[in-house]
């Protein structure tokens, strides 16, 4: 973060100064009393579970230089009526204070957060590049983000999700994007957005947030991503099957990892990316057309491709016990896409050995027991030998794999009910919605 005073933050703010207003922040803002950093800003938020302010004494004995609150803390602070509202308007402040940086902006679907990690580290090289963490991507994780950027930052790539029209465009006037990128539209929170058009038009106000000297790079194989050039006087940049970066010759190694031929301006390079799922070809493609759109070459981008890592905890992570069962905890979150695309990545790798333990797919509505039936019709379909199928909003995952699934209550008989069976040479896939909090079932199988 950039240093500032509390008396600058209480103006930016609009709030006052509790305490010595000459203190200076110049670390990163946290939401956890345990992470601050010295120098840096615990913002208090009271939640519906617990209450920021009781932690503030904990934050500034683990360094922190002072708290962003609603109330006086025993510690120095800035008060403000909303601290949220507050919150952004510090980001905003920032973020136009560091006229050096490249802001990058990613929504969809699904596949945001691959896909963010995938463009930070393809910018890293040539520059100090600061990426959102995890998907903290919501009205408090956009402006932390941004507040981890200081004076040396080049590259700021932001994820940015949305559970209502309006969430998006609201991000967007807090940081402002200079390439603003929508991957897809599907069914995540359809339930909460009642339609695919209305997806598409939420997920459009990245597009139009784009001004006429930035670009907007667009999913040249999804209609309602592509419709979205029409919203915005920015310059059009698309990737897919077709498009301006195209992938072809799509191949799945023997890791499950995807090999294929990228092309763009009339090259064509061979490209890798060693993280396992066919879906990852796709993700690369909208980061190499990112990265094209920032100055890197074609061949430079494949040549980075394959060096990339996971970055984001809990998506499609694999490890492999001294017995040899893999485990892949792909458990952060679930919806009917991303679950087709990680049971089809499983498959590809384990073919009949392949097992799935799978929990509820939330907030699709209407919907939702359908697409959980959709869910167990596929695993059965691609050969999968067992699907153990979590909770009671799930069981249509059994219903729809028929014999080779079985229900059960919680996490506990999930894992009695695996563990008894595992001979050794097992390919394990656990996924589900974050609620379902399903990678205590990976945990439990990595711990023998």
């Amino acid at each position: 973060m950039i240093p500032l005073t509390l008396r600058q933050i209480a103006e930016i703010t609009g709030g006052t100064v509790h305490g010595n207003a000459a203190i200076v922040v110049d670390a990163p803002a946290t939401l956890d009393s345990r992470a601050a950093e010295p120098g840096g800003l615990f913002v208090a938020i009271v939640g519906e579970h617990a209450d920021g302010h009781e932690f503030a004494a904990q934050a500034v004995a683990s360094g922190a230089a002072a708290v962003l609150g609603s109330r006086e803390v025993d510690a120095p602070a800035v008060i403000v009526d909303d601290v949220v509202t507050a919150l952004g308007r510090l980001a905003r402040h920032v973020i136009d204070e560091l006229e050096d940086v490249t802001v990058v902006a990613i929504t969809g679907s699904s596949g945001k957060t691959s896909a963010k990690d995938l463009i930070a580290q393809l910018l890293e090289p040539d520059g100090s590049t600061i990426a959102t963490a995890g998907n903290f991507n919501n009205e408090l994780g956009v402006p932390l983000t941004v507040l981890r950027a200081d004076e040396l930052t080049r590259f700021l790539v932001v994820e940015m999700g949305a559970r209502a029209l309006g969430n998006i465009a609201d991000l967007c006037r807090i940081v402002p994007p200079d390439v603003g990128v929508v991957l897809n539209v599907g069914h995540a929170h359809i339930g909460e957005f009642g339609s695919a058009e209305v997806i598409a038009q939420t997920k459009g106000e990245l597009a139009e947030a784009v001004e006429g000297d930035g670009v907007v790079v667009l999913n040249a194989d999804d209609p309602l991503v592509s419709a979205m050039a029409a919203r915005t006087d920015a310059a059009i940049v698309t990737f897919g099957q077709a498009g301006d970066v195209r992938v072809s010759d799509l191949e799945i190694d023997e890791q499950g990892s995807p090999r294929f031929i990228l092309t763009n301006a009339g090259r064509s390079v061979p490209a890798y990316v060693p993280l396992i799922g066919e879906y990852h070809a796709w993700n690369a493609a909208a980061a190499v057309a990112t990265a094209i759109v920032l100055g890197v070459d074609l061949t430079t981008a494949a040549e980075r491709l394959a060096r990339v890592g996971p970055r984001s905890a809990m998506r499609m992570e694999r490890h492999v016990r001294p017995d040899g069962v893999v485990v892949v905890n792909d458990a952060y979150n679930a919806n009917p896409e991303s679950m087709a695309a990680a049971l089809r990545a499983i498959a590809a790798v384990g073919g009949d050995r392949a097992i799935a333990v799978l929990g509820e797919m939330l907030e699709l509505g209407g919907e939702s027991h359908e697409a959980h039936v959709e869910v167990g019709r596929l695993a059965a379909e691609l050969g999968y030998s067992r699907v153990i199928v979590v909770g009671d909003g799930a069981r249509g995952i059994a219903e729809g794999a028929g014999e080779i699934a079985v229900s059960v209550d919680d996490v506990d008989v999930a894992v009695r009910t695996l563990s008894a069976s595992l001979s050794g040479h097992e390919v394990v896939l656990v996924k589900a919605s974050r609620g379902g909090r399903l990678e205590r079932v990976a945990d439990a199988l990595l711990q023998g």
